[in-house]
């Protein structure tokens, strides 16, 4: 689905720097397991106040435990000041790159960074304050705002690649946008009702995206996905090759498939998978 660079590549399959260091110096702690990811990261300082040592423990994907490994490497041997230059995009920059989609995996690394230091340093970092807006992953309008502002980031879709904000029920869409509009001095867009497809236009639709944009990338891992059936709101397909023995394929489904043909075609789409 995502094309990867050699370095991430290689910090998922040898990540450095795994595990705990006993009496550590700082530890920030990251996320959660109900949102899918989480990162723990411990710090140890040595007599000139710099990091002799990083370790990490992650729950999450390729990219999370990649952008982990890269942070440890990137930090070692530098002041807590030095540290704190750090951003989401330099730990990127370091792995070659990350996909847009995954670029929420450095910024939980820059923030478990940002904790770590300040309990190096004995101070508690506030309480992020502000209004929840993606009640799915918990994310406030003050942290949409401040990936905004940092990444430049203009739409919806960057805001959930970023901050993982909006990836879920999309309830929180008009919000984000409303946000987004807010920080870039942009004049809200005035909305209009979208005209409802027709059965036949949200079939068409579908196969279209399904050729133009879903199927490429599942053949790209030697898999395929094929329509069977639309019943109202019901996107039944059946998968095909790699994708058909996957035991990951039901997550293919709902984080690829269904995510991209909301986007496409309807929001409230649900895809479900026939036996092959």
């Amino acid at each position: 689905m995502w094309e990867y660079t050699d370095k991430v590549k290689e910090h998922f399959l040898n990540p450095r720097n795994v595990g705990v260091i006993d009496n550590p110096d700082g530890v920030g702690e990251i996320g959660s397991l109900a949102c899918g990811d989480a990162l723990k990261l411990y710090l140890k300082l040595d007599e000139d106040k710099k990091i002799k040592e990083a370790k990490f423990q992650t729950f999450g994907c390729a990219s999370a435990i990649a952008s982990s490994s890269a942070l440890t490497e990137m930090i070692k041997g530098l002041t807590l000041e030095e540290a704190k230059t750090i951003t989401n995009e330099k730990i990127a920059d370091y792995l070659g790159g990350l996909p847009k989609e995954k670029m929420h995996c450095s910024v939980m690394g820059r923030d478990a960074l940002e904790c770590a230091i300040a309990d190096c340093c004995g101070d508690t970092l506030p309480e992020v304050e502000g209004e929840i807006v993606c009640e799915c992953f918990g994310v406030t309008d003050l942290e949409i705002e401040r990936a905004v502002r940092e990444n430049s980031l203009t739409t919806i879709g960057d805001v959930t690649d970023y901050v993982k904000a909006g990836g879920g029920c999309e309830n929180c869409h008009e919000k984000i946008q409303e946000i987004i509009d807010s920080v870039l001095g942009n004049e809200p867009v005035k909305k209009t009702k979208p005209t409802p497809l027709t059965n036949i236009q949200k079939i068409r639709l579908i196969e279209e995206s399904l050729e133009r944009e879903i199927r490429p990338s599942l053949k790209k891992d030697g898999g395929d996905i094929e329509l069977v059936d639309v019943d109202g709101n019901r996107v039944i397909v059946k998968m095909h090759g790699a994708c058909a023995t996957c035991k990951m394929s039901q997550l293919t489904l709902e984080n690829y498939v269904e995510s991209k043909l909301r986007e496409l075609v309807a929001p409230d789409l649900v895809v479900e998978e026939v036996a092959a």
